[in-house]
Order: structure tokens, then sequence, then C-alpha cells
């Protein structure tokens, strides 16, 4: 049985023996998650990223492509307390946040309003099937994904960390959702694409789906350990060239003097100043995963389609035109090249 580190073992470690420990821990948790998930290894390895960097994820693709479970199995790994919400178009709001109940007081014998919390108040939560509820139920998360709190009757209630929302979303099935508006994007750290497996993995799924049931998986970290990865990710060193290449990155997103000729054609409105925060988060978390102490222009590169695709909005030109938020990431980054000194 694992014995999971106090907080006093690990305020004990400097940044570098907490550093390698983020490494291990990036590997047995990736292990764990292919016991049940095969391929899909950019996004196991993004969704990583976002769990160590702080941020929330959504996760969009066909049905039958392992959203909920890769996000289901990430959960089990973490000894932390996870809860799931199926979102509904008769979702209400005090569904997720949870609502005031009238209760007897057995010592009084009166009655009185007790708050009853709802699934929000976990420490991961799965949203699935997000954009199947309305708008005014969507909302009740963004002050918990922003804040890390809940407002409910005019009281205030803090969520423990870490807090992470993991989200699903199908991009085909249309009819009977609501799109996502654009605040709640924005509170995204990562939107992940996941796309058909190759032949071969195809093969591995069918193999292990229709063969005997296999063990549960078994926690590998909890939440001290991720409370101290996270610190150890916020004080990991990014050159100034490399933060000020993913603020490049953004800015060149937003219409007008300086940037690109087709964002001026295709954007409407650009990324926010939380993409460049997500980029150099997310970076620094990268670095670290793959057992390097200090972020790369190649870190932040390789997060722009996942940090930037939510945030681009596009205009009727580009919809008309068929041309997407990745094909204007690609074309951002083939303009906006890494600088010539750090070659």
């Amino acid at each position: 049985m694992r014995t999971a580190p106090s907080s006093a073992e690990l305020d004990a470690l400097d940044d570098g023996a907490l550093a390698d420990r983020l490494h291990d821990a990036g590997t047995r948790l990736t292990a764990a998650i292919r016991t049940e998930v095969v391929g899909q290894d950019a996004v196991v390895e993004q969704a990583l990223v976002a769990l160590f960097a702080g941020g929330h994820c959504l996760l969009v693709g066909v049905p039958g492509l392992a959203k909920t479970l890769l996000i289901a199995t990430l959960a089990r790994a973490l000894e932390l307390k996870h809860a799931r919400i199926q979102f509904t178009p008769d979702l209400m709001p005090s569904d997720v946040t949870g609502t005031d109940v009238i209760q007897d007081d057995p010592e009084t014998g009166r009655r009185r309003l007790a708050f009853l919390p709802g699934p929000v108040f976990a420490n991961i939560l799965l949203a699935d099937e997000i954009n199947r509820t309305p708008p005014k139920t969507q909302a009740a998360l963004l002050e918990a994904m922003q804040e890390r709190k809940v407002t409910v009757q005019g009281r205030t209630y803090p969520l423990d960390p870490p807090f992470f929302v993991f989200a699903t979303q199908n991009p085909i099935e249309l009819e009977g959702t609501y799109p996502l508006p654009e605040a709640q994007l924005d509170r995204f750290m990562l939107e992940l694409q996941l796309d058909y497996l190759g032949e071969e993995d195809e093969v591995a799924v069918v193999r292990q789906t229709t063969g005997a049931p296999r063990a549960a998986v078994a926690p590998v970290i909890g939440q001290a350990e991720i409370l101290a990865f996270q610190g150890v990710v916020r004080r990991a060193p990014i050159a100034e060239a490399v933060a000020r290449h993913a603020v490049a990155l953004v800015r060149a997103t937003r219409p007008g003097p300086g940037a690109p000729a087709f964002v001026g054609q295709y954007v409407a409105y650009g990324a926010s100043v939380r993409a460049a925060q997500a980029l150099v988060l997310g970076a620094k978390a990268r670095a670290l995963l793959q057992g390097r102490p200090s972020a790369s222009f190649d870190d932040v590169r390789a997060l722009a389609p996942a940090v930037l695709r939510h945030r681009v909005l596009r205009n009727f030109a580009a919809q008309s035109e068929r041309v997407t938020t990745d094909d204007l990431v690609a074309r951002l980054l083939a303009a906006v090249p890494v600088p010539r000194s750090a070659l």
C-alpha cells in the first residue's frame, strides 16, 4: 500500500527534489492511465500539464474516443475527492453548486436553513457533455473555476484545493446543445482535441475491452503532493525570451496594427491575457514533466494549439471559408517564429 508523504515532509524538500518527484509522479500517472486508455499520448500529456499547472481542461471529440474514461481514470489515480455531473437541458444551477434546505435542529427543536453542498464541492469535477445545459447553469461554474469559491444565497463557500474541472464536449451533435460562453471558455486552460486511433491502437482497445475485467486503478499521488507540485511549477524558472515569445504569440492573435494579415482577415477577437499565463505555466509544467529544469520555446509552441484554439474567435469570413482555429494557430506559429538569437 502506498504511503503518502505529509505536507511537512514535502515542505522540507528543495525545489530540485520536488521537481524530480513531479517527473516520477508524471511517469507513474501516465502508466496508470495507460492501463485503461490506449493511445492519445499527446492528450494524456497535456491533461497532466493542466493538472500540475492547476488549470481546467475541456476535452472535445466525437463519441467513443475515451474522453470520459480518461478523466475518470485520472481521477481514480489521484487520492482526491471527485464527482461527476451529467449535464442535461433540465439541470439547474443548484444541482451544481448546492442549495439551502430546511432542517430540524435536534438541540433546539426549531427549523433552520442548512447548506447542502452540490457536486462542485470536490477536488476533481467531471462535467460530462457540458454544452448540453443552458447558459444559466453553465454560469454556475464561472466563479468556481476562476476564484475557487461558490456563492449561494449571498453566502460564500470556499472550495478545498486543489480544484479542477475536466469537461467533455461532443463537436458534431449540436441539436439540443448550447454553445459555451466565451467567458467560460477562457477559464479552461487547455482545449484538448481527441481524434480517432490508429489501426493497431484500435485493435488493442478491442482486445482490452472484450476480455476479462482489469483491476481498478490504484491511487498514485494525493492532495499534498499535487499542491506541492503546483507550487514548484510556479517557481520554475523561465527565460525572459521564452516568456516574451509566449506573449508575442498571444498578442499576434488580436486583429490590429502589427498583427499578421490573415489575423485581420479571419479573426474577430483574439486571445486574452489568460492565454499568455496559460502558455507560460503550461510550458513550465511540461518541462518538469519531461525532466527538464526550465521551460523552452518548444514547450510554448507545443502547447499553443491547446491554449489558443478555444480563445480565438473566428469571423464570418473564416467560418464561410471553413478556416479552423487550428489552421489559424498553425499559420500563427509560422508567422511568429522563435527569435533568431535563440537558435
